[in-house]
C-alpha cells in the first residue's frame, strides 16, 4: 500500500495550501448538523452530495416512528451543480435550489434548444444555505476542529461529532405546534 492510499484513507489530500480535509455537511434549517463526511481535500465536492442524502435521517417529532429519508428542501452551492446530482435530487422528489456554474450555462447556450432549460433557482431560498455556512463556523470555534491535530481520521471524525453534540446541546428547543 502507498502513502498516497494510506493518506486518502485518512482523509488527508494535497491542495494548495498543503495537506487538507474537507468536511462535505448536510444540516438543518436552524444550522445543525444531520450528516457528515470527511474526504481529501483535493476531492470534489459534487460527487459528495448522494453519499450525504443516502445518510440523512431526520428525526421525527416527539421521537416516534422511523425518521425521515427525504429532505424538505436542500440548498447548495456551486460545487453541487452537476446534472447527476439535479437528477438525484429530481428522484428524490426533493427540491433544490443551487445555482448553475457559468460553463454550464454557456455549454447550454452553446446547444441552443438542445441544451434544454435552465433549472429553476429561487434566490430567495438560496439565502437559507447561510446556515450550513454558520455551522462551519460555528464548529471551527473549537481548536482541534478548526486546526486538525489528529492524524487518524476516525479520531478527527469523532473530534467533529463531539462539537456537533455540543451544538445541538447548545442550540435553543424546537417549537412544538400547539
Amino acid at each position: 500500500m502507498s502513502s498516497g492510499d494510506a493518506a486518502r484513507r485518512e482523509g488527508l489530500g494535497k491542495s494548495r495550501g498543503g495537506w487538507t480535509t474537507k468536511i462535505h455537511t448536510i444540516g438543518d434549517g436552524r444550522g445543525r448538523n444531520l450528516t457528515s463526511h470527511l474526504t481529501p481535500g483535493q476531492d470534489h465536492d459534487t460527487r459528495q452530495l448522494v453519499r450525504l442524502l443516502d445518510d440523512v435521517a431526520v428525526a421525527r417529532p416527539g421521537g416516534t416512528g422511523r425518521p425521515r429519508k427525504r429532505l424538505d428542501s436542500l440548498s447548495a452551492d456551486k460545487a453541487y451543480s452537476s446534472r447527476g446530482n439535479r437528477q438525484a435530487l429530481r428522484a428524490r422528489r426533493i427540491p433544490h435550489d443551487i445555482p448553475e456554474k457559468d460553463d454550464q450555462k454557456a455549454n447550454r447556450a452553446r446547444k441552443g434548444s438542445r441544451g434544454g432549460r435552465p433549472p429553476t433557482f429561487r434566490p430567495h431560498r438560496y439565502r437559507q444555505r447561510n446556515t450550513i455556512e454558520r455551522l462551519m463556523n460555528r464548529r471551527k470555534q473549537f481548536r482541534a476542529v478548526a486546526t486538525r491535530y489528529d492524524k487518524l481520521a476516525c479520531r478527527y471524525r469523532a473530534t467533529v461529532q463531539i462539537a456537533d453534540i455540543l451544538i445541538w446541546l447548545r442550540a435553543k428547543p424546537d417549537r412544538r405546534n400547539p
